[in-house]
């Protein structure tokens, strides 16, 4: 009753031109969103290797954007989600070196959905500062369980850096900014801790937002063996059926989250969305042949016929799966073909929740009128990609010209020398930039002024690199505390 009265009184709150009768429904929001996938490992795709069962059924239950377009790589892309507005705008120019701590001046998706009476849970891969500061905890979240740095036992010469020693098997923890010693694979980990924290709240007053975030399939590509076993057995290499075999272990977490949306009737009022970060990486997305079959086939590599990968700027290393199932609110079956982005998704959710979004701050549209087939004006835009990653210390506007994109409906224009048309296209084979000077020269003047704009913010460039490692000196403390304890598993 308190969420139905909740949800009246804070329809005034949406976001302008979002549609009444979605605009403050307050739903609960599950994101899940996996590391290095891409869009074309997925069975409904058009792989033609890997099994995804669960994700086929979620497509066939799902609203899809079939242009979800993301970051080349993943600090950027987790940063644009959490802020309405591009990486570069949070200081996100890299993944690593300090350079992948989101500006302390954002307020960002979780203090967002808390201003609607949301509670909010993170579960997996954070990457946005591994300093205090920058912690989770500290910007919204109420439920932690993260690891640290970019991935599973990563370390730099920086503040970027997981806990000492940890695997992808039994790793060490941080739950609510304490380490937990569990057992298992990690993204069987994540998902029970996040299926755990949702049936603890799911029958509250306040509505909730999951956000469960895995560190797979990024490398190393360690699967666990039952599902690496089968691709091996067709003869993939072990790193290309450990990256495959990462994604069905994947596939089954989302059977297993399904079930249990199912079990507990939250289908009806929880949006369920699914995506990846980049683009492709790892085994499946080199070129040419992965392996042999035992009966001589050739294992080829597939990227749903896209050009470029991870770090890319083309089509490859952007491009998304997005599958978002709401029972009873969003069309199951139906293909979106609008241009949409990461940069969308806070002000959805916003619009969604009732929820105030931050003055200045968002740059990103609420897809909710795209939802509800009445998109009525729904402008074309362009929307930016560069892949940053200059060597720290260089100025950035030495690389201003070099790995960016700007995109919008139709056409791509890549490092101001190339234009594809996306529609006639979608591989990027043809060059047709001296077809459409006006668009080329548009697309510049935005880029220019964008650039422009963007620089001032970019606030970690001049940031020197940590003389400590948090999360090490965190565990060390524990350690001689009293050492890090066993985590119980939530009973399901």
């Amino acid at each position: 009753m308190k969420r139905i009265l909740f949800a009246l009184c804070t329809l005034i709150l949406a976001v302008p031109g979002t549609p009444a009768k979605l605009a403050g429904s307050r739903p609960n929001i599950i994101l899940v969103m996996t590391d290095d996938q891409g869009y074309g490992p997925v069975g409904r795709h058009g792989h033609p290797w890997i099994q995804t069962p669960n994700l086929d059924k979620l497509y066939d239950t799902s609203t899809r954007f079939v242009r979800f377009h993301v970051s080349p790589t993943c600090a950027p892309t987790r940063s644009a989600i959490m802020t309405g507005r591009h990486p570069m705008r949070n200081g996100v120019t890299h993944t690593i070196l300090e350079r992948e701590r989101m500006t302390l001046d954002a307020t960002i998706l979780p203090q967002v959905l808390k201003t609607a009476g949301y509670t909010s849970g993170i579960f997996g891969k954070w990457h946005l500062g591994d300093e205090e500061a920058y912690q989770p905890d500290k910007r919204g979240f109420d439920e932690v369980f993260i690891h640290g740095a970019g991935g599973i036992g990563q370390a730099y010469a920086c503040s970027c850096a997981d806990a000492p020693g940890n695997k992808y098997f039994d790793p060490v923890i941080r739950h609510n900014g304490s380490f937990v010693k569990t057992s298992g694979y990690c993204s069987d980990l994540f998902f029970t801790a996040a299926m755990g924290w949702i049936k603890k709240v799911k029958d509250t007053d306040a509505p909730f937002f999951a956000y469960i975030v895995t560190n797979a399939p990024h490398g190393p590509f360690i699967a666990p063996p039952k599902n690496a076993q089968r691709l091996t057995r067709l003869g993939f290499s072990a790193k290309t059926a450990g990256f495959y075999g990462m994604i069905e272990n994947i596939d089954e977490n989302m059977g297993r989250l399904m079930e249990k949306l199912a079990e507990w009737d939250l289908y009806g009022d929880t949006l369920l969305i699914f995506m990846s970060d980049n683009g492709m990486t790892g085994g499946g997305s080199g070129q040419g042949v992965l392996g042999k079959a035992p009966d001589g086939t050739q294992l080829k590599a597939y990227n749903a016929g896209m050009k470029g990968q991870k770090g890319s700027v083309d089509e490859g290393g952007v491009r998304v799966p997005f599958f978002a199932r709401w029972d009873g609110k969003f069309k199951a079956g139906v293909d979106i073909d609008r241009l949409a982005a990461h940069i969308d998704l806070l002000p959805t959710f916003a619009a969604l929740a009732g929820a105030k979004t931050p003055a200045g701050q968002v740059e990103g549209r609420s897809l909710l009128p795209l939802f509800e087939s009445s998109p009525g004006e729904w402008k074309d835009r362009f929307i930016v990609n560069h892949k940053g990653r200059w060597r720290t210390g260089d100025e950035p506007n030495k690389s201003k010209m070099k790995a960016f994109s700007v995109r919008n409906q139709r056409y791509r224009l890549v490092d101001n020398k190339a234009l594809y048309d996306m529609e006639k296209d979608p591989g990027q084979t043809t060059n047709v930039i001296d077809q459409h000077p006006e668009l080329v020269e548009s697309m510049r003047t935005f880029y220019d002024a964008w650039w422009k704009k963007t620089r001032p913010m970019m606030v970690n460039e001049t940031a020197p690199m940590s003389k400590t490692r948090p999360f090490h000196v965190w565990y060390n403390e524990q350690m001689k505390a009293g050492g890090i304890p066993a985590w119980v598993a939530p009973a399901l």
